[in-house]
């Protein structure tokens, strides 16, 4: 990251995907572990699952003057509502990243679509840890926190005894991303189980 740049990330879904857990993983990466300035804010339905879910998480090398995402240099969406409905908050050359499972229709040649819940069930064996393979996805591709760092931040505030299988997760994510040329948008990258 330059010295005064401000990097905005929105991640979104439906409650119960995990985004802001996610969201949280991601902001203490950067802030606690690499040393950026964070600043991180989420908003959700009243629903405990199925309903609206966004966090927003904004990066810095300065101190932060507004809290909100002004205009999104990465969204990911992982699932079709959200990728719908947060779609105008992303810059022109910003990049949209959607779980390949459940988002059939991309607005934006600027894309990269990974199955992140097929990978979960697929790979993992559950469905619940697509989060952090969708986490793992957006470290690989934004370049502004360490691939390190993210795994400290993940250990450290996933329930005791889930680490293994998050950390597994957040791995598989980051191959997904590496197996994808990035400079050929869009792309749907579907990567072999022993790949993983």
């Amino acid at each position: 990251m330059k010295e005064s740049d401000r990097y905005e990330i929105v991640l979104s879904g439906s409650g119960g995907q995990g985004i802001i857990l996610a969201a949280i993983v991601l902001a203490e990466a950067a802030g606690v572990y690499d040393g950026l300035h964070v600043c991180q804010s989420q908003s959700y339905g009243p629903e405990a699952r199925g309903g609206y879910s966004k966090a927003d998480v904004i990066m810095s090398n300065q101190p932060i003057d507004y809290p909100k995402v002004m205009k999104a240099d990465l969204l990911l969406s992982m699932n079709q509502t959200s990728c719908d409905h947060n779609f105008r908050t992303l810059k022109p050359e910003g990049l949209l990243v959607v779980d390949a499972t459940l988002v059939s229709h991309v607005p934006t040649d600027r894309s990269v679509g990974i199955p992140f819940t097929e990978i979960a069930r697929k790979v993992i064996g559950k469905e619940m840890v697509a989060n952090m393979i969708a986490l793992g996805a957006v470290g690989q591709v934004s370049h502004v926190v360490s691939v390190e760092n993210l795994e400290t931040a993940l250990v450290a505030r996933v329930p005791k005894g889930t680490e293994e299988m998050n950390l597994r997760a957040l791995r598989a994510g980051i191959k997904a991303a590496e197996a994808g040329d990035l400079s050929r948008l869009p792309k749907t990258i579907i990567p072999e189980d022993d790949e993983l």
